[in-house]
């Protein structure tokens, strides 16, 4: 196998972790801003405070690895996607920071603010949607170059439908994964009261997902009608990814094993993702960037490898430490610790 594609591979793989386990934590922000505002708080919100505790800081390792990685191994994006996403990427920094803080000052401070769940929440929806314009670029038509310079056309990007329908799925699918794993999480912890108003969340989340979908298909097939035909090629995985989620309504409808229809949720996500990744190859930015012409020197390439796996060695058994004690330690999930 080529190293621009165990590159590329590894790189999607760490940003496929970042959607699962961020869209969790984002979704769980704004879940507990609106039980704060229709009174369902002390229903839901302790739930949802015991899975955010211990995993609220190690988020963005996912994110931080995809962002080094995709300098490392392909430097060109850092010159094009650097013009492109100076103002929808310092929005996200800024969210993140305003997230980060607001998080710790409710945790160690006051646990009931209302500022603080709703930036809480607000990011929550904010945040998905400011990164989600990275992958809209990344389709081509927002960039053109003009000598030696690279111009963002933004009025193209904010009255793109292609655009919109990419937020618009970002925001629904973060929502419905957040609300399946939540769901899950208060079942284990024997809340059946809290699990079947999130798993109410989750069956209400679940169409808008599928319809922001095909808005994405349909516009992607208007935008890029070259990615648009590769995905057909793939039509296998898109319809694994639509078989999972129908698993997934199901065994949630009927209130049957919840940790396997969050699974299948995850399942959904990932062959829905890399069947988009893979059709979009060789580009990673169309027309300027592909795999093959902007990878690095092979000793480089080579040392991002070796660092990557490292990096996946020791995150992978901390990781497994960290839902032992406490995402799937039964006193932890039941509030006895």
């Amino acid at each position: 196998m080529n190293l621009e594609i165990i590159g590329i591979t590894v790189l999607w793989l760490f940003l496929y972790g970042y959607l699962i386990v961020a869209s969790i934590d984002f979704g769980a922000g704004y879940f507990a801003f609106y039980a704060k505002i229709s009174k369902r708080d002390h229903i839901i919100n302790g739930v949802i405070s015991r899975y955010l505790s211990p995993v609220w800081e190690v988020t963005n390792v996912f994110f931080v690895f995809f962002f080094v990685g995709i300098v490392g191994f392909f430097p060109d994006t850092a010159y094009y996607f650097g013009n492109a996403l100076l103002i929808p990427g310092s929005i996200a920094l800024i969210l993140l920071a305003i997230r980060g803080s607001f998080y710790a000052f409710g945790n160690y401070g006051s646990k009931d603010n209302g500022v603080y769940l709703f930036l809480y929440g607000a990011t929550g929806l904010l945040i998905p949607a400011a990164l989600s314009t990275a992958l809209t670029i990344s389709e081509g038509g927002f960039l053109k170059e003009k000598g030696k310079n690279v111009i963002f056309l933004a009025k193209e990007l904010f009255t793109s439908f292609y655009s919109w329908s990419v937020v618009f799925l970002s925001i629904v699918s973060v929502l419905f994964i957040s609300a399946a794993f939540l769901t899950y999480y208060a079942n284990r912890a024997a809340d059946i009261e809290a699990r079947e108003i999130l798993r109410k969340f989750a069956l209400f989340w679940s169409p808008p997902t599928i319809l922001a979908s095909l808005l994405v298909f349909i516009s992607l097939n208007l935008h890029n009608s070259t990615h648009f035909n590769h995905a057909l090629d793939l039509w296998w995985m898109f319809l694994l990814s639509f078989i999972f989620f129908l698993i997934a309504t199901y065994l949630l409808f009927k209130r049957k094993h919840f940790g396997f229809a969050f699974i299948s949720v995850m399942l959904q996500f990932f062959f829905a993702f890399f069947g988009y990744g893979a059709s979009h190859l060789p580009y990673i930015l169309y027309p300027f960037i592909t795999i093959h012409t902007s990878v690095t020197n092979s000793a480089m390439g080579s040392a991002l490898v070796i660092a990557f796996i490292a990096g996946v060695v020791l995150l992978i058994p901390s990781l497994i430490l960290l839902m032992r004690l406490f995402l799937f330690n039964a006193d932890y999930v039941k509030g006895k610790k």
